[in-house]
């Protein structure tokens, strides 16, 4: 049974992934777990989908709910002393917004606290144009599309950690970078705070 559940998420190229690896770096005892990657595994398997905006595209929301379903059952059945899920709180689709963090999911992964990370849209905007692939695949948002979607994202992410009964800490990056990857080296380095504090408050360390 996982002992310390914490969900980080933030919209797409907010540079999530650079966090994360830099917390792994901090802490290598830590799980890190890519929560859009367990559902791509079993899309494939059943429906044939090659990537996650297809997932995203092609699915029933049906189908979709049983996948996050799936994702979060994966994750608890972990033996895990610290797991970080990396995933988003609103997902874009065609249709509409979709909760990336729907209430069976946080029930199911026992979460402690979700981690919000918020940067400013000009920021997010040109980390998606240095990513050939994601230009490739979902095109370019406007700064308009990119601020909407942080801000629908924020508001699913209160709605999760009210239905989990868990923290929800937000971090803002709006500040200029100094050096290279300053959000990234600074944002880690308060999750390591938030990870110490959760576990003390268990009486646990890792």
């Amino acid at each position: 049974m996982v002992k310390t559940v914490i969900v980080v998420v933030a919209v797409p190229g907010a540079g999530k992934t650079t966090i994360l690896k830099k917390l792994k770096e901090i802490m290598p005892s830590i799980s890190v777990i890519n929560f859009g990657d367990l559902m791509l595994e079993e899309a494939s398997k059943h429906f044939g989908v090659t990537d996650r905006d297809e997932m995203r595209k092609r699915l029933a929301l049906l189908d979709y709910r049983d996948l996050q379903l799936h994702a979060a059952k994966v994750i608890a059945s972990r033996s895990d002393d610290v797991i970080i899920v990396d995933t988003h709180a609103a997902i874009s689709t065609p249709y509409g917004y979709y909760p990336g963090l729907p209430s069976e999911v946080v029930r199911v992964l026992n979460v402690d606290l979700i981690a919000f990370l918020e940067f400013r849209p000009e920021d997010i905007l040109a980390r998606r144009e240095m990513d050939q692939e994601m230009v490739r695949k979902r095109g370019l948002d406007s700064i308009e599309v990119i601020e909407e979607h942080q801000n629908i994202s924020k508001m699913f992410a209160v709605a999760a950690a009210n239905e989990a009964k868990c923290y929800l800490k937000i971090f803002k990056y709006y500040y200029p970078q100094q050096y290279p990857f300053q959000h990234a080296i600074e944002c880690a380095k308060e999750l390591v705070n938030l990870i110490k504090f959760i576990l003390q408050q268990k009486g646990l360390t890792t």
